[in-house]
């Protein structure tokens, strides 16, 4: 009687793809850094130490170092060669904007629709944002930013009662809501988030835009000792409007 050889019926996995060469080279410097062997200024092997070292060519070993420079990781200075650039958080990027004064300074008209200030129970989403349980009662106010009499943004915020009383009982006819929580609300933390988004009907039509028309949705929290203070989506029709920043060397901002 024959007998056949048994066969696994498990399945091999398949094999990870091969890392590509210049990736292989970001993935060397990335980690070292991230391993603290090389540090902030420190300098990096040259190109040619980097050819040599991984048998590769100096146009490959060029492109892991040009896609460090544009990830922030690494600077590159022009005959001198490659080092660990300084880690800068998030929150350095962009500061809190008073709107209405930027308009201004341009000699443009500005004007804040208040479209409601409300208490409403807080979603999943605005709950984990704020860290609240969700269906807590939470301040919800919705307004649009006008330039010329153009919508510019469309202001959805959340407010926590805990760290904001009064806010429900503010003329916010006088002061809108987001420079109100500036000047009275102390905070130590901000978190901004860019997205390129599409707006919904609703947003659309508030915007007076056209649904097809793409728009970028800043979003921004603020903390007081580490207790959250507001969550605000802050959407632009993108052909109307521009975010950006500048700043010196050193990551400080430019005055005015």
């Amino acid at each position: 009687m024959s007998t056949r050889p048994a066969h696994s019926s498990r399945r091999r996995a398949a094999p990870a793809p091969a890392m590509a060469l210049y990736e292989q080279v970001k993935d060397f410097i990335a980690r070292r850094i991230q391993q603290g062997l090389w540090r902030t200024g420190d300098r990096l092997p040259s190109e040619n130490e980097l050819v040599s070292q991984f048998g590769i060519s100096r146009m490959t070993v060029n492109r892991a170092l040009r896609e460090l420079v544009q990830q922030g990781r690494i600077v590159r200075v022009a005959g001198v060669g490659s080092f660990v650039a300084e880690d800068r958080p998030q929150s350095t990027l962009l500061q809190i904007a008073n709107l209405a004064s930027e308009i201004r300074q341009r000699g443009h008209d500005y004007r804040c629709d208040l479209l409601a200030v409300e208490r409403v129970p807080a979603t999943l989403e605005v709950a984990a944002a704020l860290e609240l349980r969700t269906g807590a009662s939470v301040f919800h106010s919705l307004c649009i930013h006008r330039e010329d009499g153009v919508p510019v943004q469309l202001e959805d915020r959340h407010v926590n009662p805990r760290q904001v009383p009064g806010f429900a009982a503010q003329d916010f006819a006088r002061m809108p809501p987001s420079e109100y929580l500036v000047r009275n609300v102390p905070f130590d933390q901000i978190e901004h988030v860019v997205d390129a988004v599409m707006p919904g009907a609703r947003q659309a039509a508030l915007l007076e835009m056209s649904p097809q028309e793409p728009c970028l949705l800043l979003t921004r929290r603020t903390w007081s000792r580490a207790v959250p203070i507001t969550v605000v989506r802050c959407l632009h029709p993108a052909t109307r409007y521009r975010l950006g920043s500048r700043f010196r060397a050193d990551g400080n901002p430019l005055a005015g």
